[in-house]
């Protein structure tokens, strides 16, 4: 079990946070959970849990390269969850890009419930 704080944000040791989501021994369940697991999966390098949380209509353009990638350049700092609704988050995601300066991915994230399992399904970014 990892000991260490969980990269959402949550205060929960990543263990008994979003791992569980991660190694399939849990699904989120809520939207918000879900965003928080992805962000810990973007922070964790976890392309296949990325991949697997995006809705099967929006995969082809999210390979799981692609994820990978850009979890590994990017130094992922902090979450904050700016509002949350039963389908719609919106959150701030604190980085350093690749020349070490900070930046804010704004986005207004939209998920769809199927069969039980919350997945990612696009996004409105703000400037």
């Amino acid at each position: 079990m990892n000991l260490i704080n969980c990269p959402c944000g949550s205060g929960i040791n990543f263990g008994h946070c979003c791992q569980p989501y991660h190694l399939k021994t849990k699904t989120a369940p809520t939207a918000e959970a879900l965003m928080r697991s992805r962000y810990s999966a973007f922070v964790v390098a976890d392309a296949d849990y990325l991949y697997e949380t995006t809705h099967n209509s929006k995969r082809k353009g999210h390979s799981k390269s692609a994820y990978l990638n850009s979890a590994k350049n990017t130094k992922w700092l902090k979450l904050e969850i700016v509002f949350s609704d039963f389908d719609v988050v919106e959150f701030k995601a604190y980085y350093l890009n690749k020349k070490f300066q900070a930046e804010i991915l704004h986005e207004k994230s939209n998920f769809r419930l199927e069969d039980g399992r919350w997945y990612y399904v696009d996004g409105e970014f703000f400037g």
